[in-house]
């Protein structure tokens, strides 16, 4: 097992003799671009993708359980509501709320957490993708 150091050594190389706020800036940057390779946010790729995942909400019945502002007839009150879950720590009180975590968690959600009465829809990691992408815009 390789340890903790041995990462840590191409990043010192990577910000040797930069400011620190940049330093830390790259390293956010890489932190980021690591944890979300199939996600575009920020860009035309991602606002489509997020239009497609408000599409899918609405195809597969999510605002029965749930409250989801700016989808019509999303009044739920099974599931907690989906109002700010963007801005939210973790996904059901036990993930981080990071992109590969909701999409992970979409697609079992049972596998994310045992107890959770969250169904499995059958989502495709496509589909799961794009929801994740929605409800990341909930901030």
């Amino acid at each position: 097992m390789r340890s903790s150091r041995a990462f840590a050594s191409p990043l010192r190389r990577l910000v040797k003799g930069t400011r620190p706020v940049r330093s830390v800036m790259v390293l956010l940057t890489l932190a980021m671009l690591a944890g979300c390779p199939d996600l575009h946010w920020g860009t035309d790729e991602s606002e489509a993708q997020a239009q497609h995942g408000a599409q899918l909400t609405r195809e597969y019945g999510c605002g029965s359980c749930h409250l989801i502002p700016g989808i019509t007839g999303a009044d739920g009150l099974v599931g907690p509501s989906l109002e700010l879950i963007g801005r939210r720590a973790y996904l059901g009180g036990v993930v981080p709320n990071q992109p590969e975590n909701m999409v992970r968690w979409l697609m079992n959600p049972q596998g994310a957490d045992p107890r959770t009465a969250m169904p499995n829809l059958g989502l495709t990691e496509e589909e799961a993708r794009a929801i994740s992408a929605y409800l990341d815009t909930l901030k």
